[in-house]
């Protein structure tokens, strides 16, 4: 395996750091929970969205999650917008909703900000 870590030990040395369960991070990301043992398992490694929530939801680098031999210090936007989870959730929720929808929730977003 060399100098790379599997991505299945990577999450869950996150996930006991975060204090989580695999059933917390199903409910912050919106994974399913047979997809989500499989990852921990080993048995599937999760395609590059999936990666980007699980990252965004244990506050770690996606290539840290990957196995790479990086820092697992996550380069985030301001705080404010993560500290209470807001934009995993935000985006796990958003990744499940289908193209129309997306457009949808983007046009709310953009009506809301224009009417600052």
């Amino acid at each position: 395996m060399g100098d790379k870590e599997t991505c299945a030990k990577r999450i869950k040395e996150a996930l006991q750091l975060r204090d989580m369960t695999q059933a917390d991070l199903c409910r912050t990301t919106g994974i399913p929970k047979s997809a989500m043992s499989q990852y921990c398992n080993g048995g599937l490694v999760p395609r590059q969205d999936r990666t980007y929530l699980i990252a965004t939801a244990l506050n770690v680098s996606e290539a840290w999650l990957m196995g790479y031999n990086v820092s697992m210090e996550r380069e985030t936007a301001p705080a404010s917008l993560e500290e209470d989870g807001r934009v995993g959730e935000f985006v796990g929720l958003f990744g499940q909703l289908t193209a129309e929808q997306q457009a949808l929730i983007i046009a709310q977003i953009k009506g809301i900000l224009s009417a600052q």
